[in-house]
């Protein structure tokens, strides 16, 4: 496995590629050099998963869906050349299979992990199968319920490696509807590593989502937003996933580097500079007992600290002090 790093990140390819084989193998280079560590498709058997006559999304508009599908489908010397692309280039090759069949093609391709779609959650004999291969599986949670995800989860973990996703299936996604406490909420229910399908149009989800702790991160990729398809327009663009991974990373960074609170050594210098001494506001007598009319509050920090001003008040001097003068111990009886 490609990962250095305790955060995946995935691009999600999908069906972004339009059916063109020579789309999809580019995308795959253009994720690999904007910084992915995997690259996930969609499998689609449409005689598989579809009856000629189920709804159409919304979305579908200009073509029939299994239309669609079968004009945007692979073969399986196509597939397994795009797995071997994404070996070439040094990224894992994911999958969403959505029927059984499309299982045991991807099993001939040699796919690396199973991305579960949110639509499949409850489709048990799906997640029965692919259980059976003993590969890591991201599952992912938009449309379900609690009660769906703990069965497909109690299915699932009989199998090999589970992350469970948080994501919203709205596209896209707005900021309310993102529902990041549902990643503490995952961790806390299902004791397993918890990732995030981000579905939003920018980069705050991810980054949240990372910081909460994901360990996975899934954001859609594509050439271009003015593509064709249903995704393209809800995806990023090779240059703002680039900068979406560096963000991610620098926060793993800053998760694996905690700063102690309690060490100031490395600010010694600093609060000599910009910290306030006690010093005097006019000249004062010895023998006179030091009041706040006596004290000001000044720039350089090495002499007694103003956190002390309470231990000075009510000293008497022991010698003459001139005006702006940091006041010492030994001025003090």
């Amino acid at each position: 496995m490609k990962i250095d790093r305790n955060i995946c990140i995935v691009a999600e390819i999908g069906s972004v590629h339009d059916g063109s084989f020579g789309n999809a193998c580019n995308l795959i280079e253009a994720a690999a050099r904007a910084g992915a560590d995997m690259v996930k498709f969609q499998t689609h058997l449409p005689e598989s998963e579809t009856l000629p006559d189920a709804p159409t999304p919304s979305y579908f508009k200009n073509e029939p869906r299994m239309e669609y599908f079968k004009r945007t489908g692979f073969s399986l010397s196509q597939w397994k050349d795009l797995a071997r692309q994404a070996k070439d280039c040094d990224v894992e090759f994911v999958s969403s299979p959505f029927s059984i069949e499309a299982v045991e093609l991807l099993e001939e391709v040699g796919v690396s992990t199973y991305k579960i779609a949110s639509g499949e959650v409850t489709n048990l004999p799906l997640l029965e199968r692919i259980t059976k291969t003993k590969k890591p599986v991201f599952l992912s949670s938009g449309m379900s319920s609690w009660s769906e995800l703990d069965t497909a989860v109690d299915t699932l973990k009989k199998g090999g490696p589970l992350t469970v996703m948080q994501c919203s299936s709205t596209y896209p996604c707005p900021p309310e509807e993102v529902g990041l406490n549902v990643i503490l909420e995952m961790q806390e229910r299902y004791k397993v590593p918890i990732g995030f399908s981000d579905h939003t149009l920018g980069f705050a989800a991810a980054i949240g989502a990372a910081t909460l702790g994901a360990t996975v991160i899934e954001k859609h990729f594509t050439f271009s937003r003015l593509m064709y398809g249903s995704d393209a327009k809800h995806s990023m663009e090779p240059d703002e996933f680039n900068i979406l991974v560096s963000a991610i990373h620098e926060v793993e960074l800053m998760q694996k580097k905690p700063v102690d609170k309690s060490d100031i050594s490395k600010y010694r210098t600093m609060k000599l500079i910009f910290e306030k001494s006690i010093v005097t506001t006019c000249p004062v007598s010895k023998g006179t007992v030091l009041k706040n009319e006596h004290l000001a509050y000044k720039k350089p920090g090495d002499g007694i600290s103003a956190a002390q001003y309470q231990n000075i008040l009510g000293k008497r001097t022991s010698r003459d002090l001139p005006k702006d003068y940091k006041i010492k111990k030994e001025d003090l009886l």
